[in-house]
């Protein structure tokens, strides 16, 4: 007898991360995951370290500690704030708890690939709506929403664009939502944007009922290892979370170094200012070099190529890893993490190579 898995399970493409190794290098450039190059927070990796001796320890469940000091850095109700074991988890466990057969998950033609996953899992069927210059269009995500729609996924600075929508146009979005709609605002990378119109969301919260923020620890905090995320909702969306995630669904280590994160302000202000000067540096790069780099606010940036592949296979043979996005619809760019001054230094000796 042939075991058959859920309606909808057999469609996914699984989700394929960045590539890590090159064949005859021990240690190729990264660039493909949208990592921080500076790492950790020094804090964060001696409380990682000081849970060695207690390994045979569960965590605490409830992540007290770590809502705790979320709560206090950004001034919100603790009763509002759940963990997760990063974004991806929480992710699922929303569309798990408020999607299924028969209803729909909308999110723009080139947002983040698990929305979709997540969807199928459960059986709902993703609704991609058209972006406007590589922009989430809201107009369209509103035409797109039927009785079915139960979820929409705005990720906002998205990824792998790069592009970011302003506070009144995300407010004015949120308001004309149907109230039984849930609008989940991804913004993973919330810290890097310094625009003054930005608004990562989390005030939304506080004046809709159907409105989630979902923030991250593995891009600016470094903590990609360790898997953590957080989620600020309405008091009943988090109470549904609370009661469909695992009890023990982040790891001791993993709170831990977050709480020691998030209570460093000084590394996550270092990484900002990195990135903001090394993303000026190397958009001015690719405009020497005659290469498109689409406007962005993240730790990365979206380039334009007329051979993306070739171009994806030149630079991999030179030790340099980026990331083909063709899976988000944009078969003709690479996303280029942002990294260090000695790494990006050696992108554009590669560029330059592979333009000649």
């Amino acid at each position: 007898m042939t075991l058959i898995p859920r309606p909808g399970i057999l469609d996914i493409a699984p989700y394929v991360g960045g590539e890590s190794k090159v064949e005859g290098r021990e240690k190729p450039i990264r660039l493909a995951s949208n990592e921080n190059p500076l790492g950790a927070s020094p804090k964060a990796v001696e409380a990682y370290k000081a849970l060695a001796a207690e390994l045979n320890r569960y965590p605490d469940g409830g992540a007290l500690a770590l809502r705790q000091a979320i709560a206090k850095r950004y001034d919100l109700a603790l009763d509002r704030l759940v963990c997760g074991a990063g974004s991806d988890e929480l992710i699922s466990l929303l569309v798990r708890a408020y999607a299924g057969p028969g209803d729909e998950v909308l999110y723009s033609r080139h947002g983040f690939l698990m929305y979709g996953i997540s969807a199928r899992t459960v059986g709902a069927t993703p609704v991609t709506a058209p972006e406007r210059n590589l922009t989430a269009d809201l107009e369209a995500l509103l035409a797109a929403v039927t009785e079915r729609t139960r979820l929409v996924f705005l990720a906002n600075p998205n990824n792998p664009t790069g592009s970011y929508l302003g506070y009144e146009a995300v407010r004015s979005f949120a308001e004309r939502l149907p109230a039984d709609v849930l609008l989940v605002i991804d913004a993973a990378y919330a810290e890097y944007v310094e625009a003054s119109d930005y608004d990562d969301g989390l005030s939304l919260v506080e004046r809709l009922s159907n409105v989630v923020v979902l923030r991250t620890f593995s891009k600016i905090h470094g903590l990609a290892a360790l898997r953590l995320g957080w989620a600020y909702g309405p008091v009943e969306v988090i109470d549904v979370l609370n009661r469909v995630r695992g009890p023990f669904n982040v790891s001791a280590a993993a709170l831990a170094a977050g709480v020691a994160a998030i209570n460093d302000p000084t590394h996550v202000e270092r990484s900002r200012a990195h990135n903001a000067r090394i993303h000026a540096w190397f958009v001015r790069q690719l405009q020497r070099l005659n290469l498109r780099a689409e406007p962005s606010v993240g730790n990365f940036v979206l380039v334009r190529f007329g051979d993306a592949p070739g171009a994806a296979a030149f630079l991999k043979s030179q030790g340099v890893l980026v990331r083909a996005v063709g899976a988000y619809g944009l078969p003709d760019h690479l996303r280029i993490t942002l990294g260090t001054d000695e790494e990006m230094q050696a992108v554009v000796d590669a560029l330059e190579r592979y333009r000649q």
